[in-house]
């Protein structure tokens, strides 16, 4: 690549701090992080219901005023990806134009859906769907308004699949726009044109050097914050599940006791995943969840109805592909369709762009070598397709045992655990009624809760990993100190938030957080495309251009 494509000035390595405490961070981002990080927590902790009730505000007004942002920003952000996937830029290189993959195509794919789904499908693989089969209306508003405006008001097949397309649509090409934007340009900026592999590097073409000073501190913190809190509050939250999981195994009390041990317990082990780094730990954990993940999932199939599972797949896949546009398009008329959409899209649109700085930039670490089309492709269809697949499996097969249930639709016991709210006993629930052989039901429910371990691993590891590769000013081999330090944070966060309460205040914080991070996705993806538009290796040579002849050797 010509030198003069190389943008970076190599201004953010004289930042870091050479000798002392902070050797190899920047030390005024690595203060004030974790002042950032210690004011948040103390602050809630000291009144859990004041903190919740500020960023509970927070979140609704931005939920009922500014939905229609939302939904622009996701729907411009997924036909930006489109249009890039199929442009002239789709051959360059994510690194130098000689440069390969570091990782095999399984072990990147194994590692993507680690990192961006893995655990989330998990947790909510049974309960969303069902959620949305159910019409009671419990929680005061329709369970699923897709499904009454089309006339699909009574629980039968119809519903079940207007269930799984909502489902689909929540956790599909949406939802990877935005980590696809942000680990492209995260990967672009940071291997093309050797600028710091953090979030400001992406506002370089549009203020140059100043991305050292105020701004691009203010948009990392902004990262890092989305990260830790991010990863703090779904470990906190997670941890509910795990508990459920070992009373249901071992009779072990689920309460807080039993959460803090696993915290601390995942929390240890994900930081040894991070100090071993990208290339051992975090590979081949993601791996092996991977493959343990193929068994639960081929216990489902298997054990549930066969046939009427993958064509309940073909339909609801080809119904949610058919219909994905007008719903992304989507706005709330009526008051409850508002508070509808406010509870389930916009808090999943805001849920993935305040992931979308972890994420991307642990997409980016792991796709270097790789082409603008080739990252694209693999990291918006691969996943999404397996992670349809799964939802299906075990959304599926809940929907079938309501919609056959002795006592008739409904009656099988699993929509009333989701109405009741308890959602870590709904995955349970129906793997107890997937078969009768009862050694069959523990080494199931033993494998999903032993995977419910190893996929928050793999999230916390790969957020530990994130932050102090962040705070490092994009270094690749974030000292190891430091990984231990935020990785053993990250646990003590979630262990104080649960003892105190407030786990889901913080949560709401971060959704809340979104809102200017998708103000910097903005930001990223012009800069992106003004930054492609200049690179003279996009411009296709004389040989390659329209109408060429091929040359006769």
């Amino acid at each position: 690549m010509p030198e003069e494509d190389i943008v970076s000035s190599g201004a953010g390595e004289d930042r870091v701090a050479q000798a002392g405490v902070m050797r190899g961070l920047h030390a005024g981002m690595g203060v004030a992080a974790k002042g950032m990080v210690v004011a948040f927590v103390v602050f809630t902790v000291l009144n859990v219901e004041l903190a919740n009730e500020i960023y509970s505000a927070i979140r609704g007004w931005i939920e009922a005023t500014l939905s229609w942002y939302y939904v622009i920003i996701i729907v411009g952000l997924m036909l930006f990806c489109i249009l890039l996937m199929f442009s002239r830029f789709g051959s360059i290189r994510l690194g130098d134009d000689d440069s390969r993959p570091e990782f095999s195509n399984f072990s990147w794919f194994a590692m993507l859906f680690s990192a961006g789904v893995g655990i989330g499908i998990l947790f909510f693989g049974v309960a969303e769907p069902v959620f949305y089969f159910d019409n009671s209306g419990a929680f005061g508003y329709p369970n699923n308004p897709h499904a009454d405006m089309a006339g699909a008001t009574a629980m039968d097949m119809t519903r079940a699949v207007h269930a799984m397309r909502v489902t689909y649509f929540h956790w599909g090409f949406h939802a990877w726009a935005v980590y696809v934007v942000v680990g492209l340009c995260l990967a672009y900026f940071g291997f093309r044109k050797k600028l710091p592999l953090t979030m400001r590097s992406s506002l370089y073409p549009l203020i140059g050097d100043r991305i050292y000073g105020p701004v691009g501190h203010g948009v990392d913190l902004l990262a890092v914050f989305g990260t830790v809190f991010g990863v703090a509050t779904s470990l906190g939250l997670g941890v509910s599940q795990m508990a459920v999981g070992l009373n249901v195994l071992f009779g072990v009390d689920s309460g807080v006791l039993t959460q803090i041990l696993l915290i601390a317990g995942i929390s240890v082990i994900a930081t040894l995943s991070a100090v071993s780094g990208v290339g051992k730990g975090i590979r081949i954990i993601s791996e092996w969840n991977i493959w343990l993940s193929v068994v639960l999932l081929a216990f489902f199939l298997f054990a549930g109805p066969f046939k009427w599972l993958m064509g309940f797949f073909i339909t609801s896949l080809g119904d949610y592909i058919w219909n994905v546009i007008p719903m992304g398009f989507w706005t709330a008329g009526t008051d409850q369709e508002i508070a509808w959409q406010g509870g389930w899209t916009i808090f999943y649109w805001g849920w993935w762009i305040s992931w979308a700085p972890f994420v991307g930039l642990f997409i980016a670490r792991i796709s270097r070598g790789r082409t603008i089309r080739e990252f694209m492709v693999g990291v918006m269809f691969v996943p999404t397709t397996i992670g349809f697949f799964w939802l299906c499996m075990f959304g599926g097969n809940a929907i079938y045992l309501e919609l056959n249930a002795s006592g008739g639709v409904g009656t099988a016991g699993i929509v009333d655990l989701v109405r009741a709210w308890d959602l870590p006993a709904a995955l349970y629930g129906t793997i107890e009624r997937l078969t009768d052989i009862s050694a069959l039901q523990w080494i199931m429910s033993a494998l999903a809760t032993f995977l419910l371990v190893t996929w928050f691993i793999t999230s916390s590891d790969s957020g530990t990993l994130v932050i102090t590769t962040m705070l490092s000013m994009g270094d690749d081999h974030p000292p190891q100190r430091f990984r231990v330090v935020w990785g053993m944070g990250e646990g003590l966060v979630a262990a104080a938030l649960l003892l105190a309460g407030g786990l889901r205040a913080l949560q709401t914080a971060s959704i809340a957080a979104a809102l200017p991070i998708s103000l910097v996705m903005v930001f990223m993806a012009y800069g992106l495309l003004k930054s492609l538009t200049e690179d003279s290796s996009a411009v296709p040579g004389p040989a390659s251009g329209r109408g060429a002849r091929e040359v006769p050797a």
